[in-house]
């Protein structure tokens, strides 16, 4: 085939190699995601609780695994803009290095929160997280963000996810439990007069009718 004008990196993730975290490997994945969201809890208006942190499907970059999260405040809070008191959400990831044998090492944890919560707005169809993990550089200046993506499918029907960027689709997973993770290069610019960035979109059991699709910027 002869190359193409749009060389993007297409499913440059590691699938997931273990399951949903349990037993002494939650407990310190708990304490880092824990540790991270202390310093906001100011500014949220309320602490996370431990007990709602709930985690989604690990995806490995750059040599290091991402297990992403989402937890809830202890306490509601009124939201700055007005409005019926919310649970703030607080969301990140906790990353380390799984070497061949023995446990996850190296373990680092990022966090932030929102007040704009699926509960207050009925007309989601899918609640996502992002964050920046990366850059992606091409010639002559040209490039875009690695971007972790988590989220869950606020329809029914729904058992997997892409990542499409100009009607490519640069990554996959399936939904697990209700929660999938991405990776794939977001707000690509150099190749055309506007910048490109991704959409999320759930699929059905057949794979071939859309569910819901959602931009990371809506």
């Amino acid at each position: 085939m002869p190359p193409i004008a749009r060389p993007f990196p297409r499913f440059i993730a590691d699938a997931p190699q273990e399951g949903k975290p349990y037993g002494r490997y939650e407990e310190r994945l708990r304490e880092h995601f824990v540790r991270a969201c202390e310093p906001l809890a100011g500014e949220a208006g309320s602490p996370l609780s431990p007990d709602t942190i709930r985690w989604f499907p690990e995806r490995g970059y750059g040599g290091r695994v991402y297990v992403p999260a989402t937890g809830r405040g202890s306490e509601a809070v009124t939201p700055a803009e007005g409005g019926d008191p919310v649970l703030p959400e607080y969301f990140g990831w906790v990353a380390f290095h799984r070497p061949e044998a023995g446990e996850p090492v190296e373990l680092t944890a990022h966090a932030d929160f929102t007040d704009v919560t699926a509960e207050a707005n009925p007309g989601w169809k899918i609640d996502l997280n992002d964050d920046v993990i990366g850059k992606w550089r091409a010639e002559a200046g040209r490039g875009g963000d690695v971007t972790l993506i988590w989220g869950s499918p606020l329809v029914g029907g729904a058992v997997a996810a892409t990542a499409e960027l100009a009607g490519e689709v640069l990554d996959q997973a399936a939904i697990q439990d209700g929660r999938f993770t991405l990776v794939a290069v977001d707000a690509i610019h150099g190749f055309g007069d506007e910048d490109l960035y991704l959409e999320v979109m759930l699929w059905d059991r057949s794979l071939t009718r859309l569910v819901a699709a959602e931009s990371l910027y809506d």
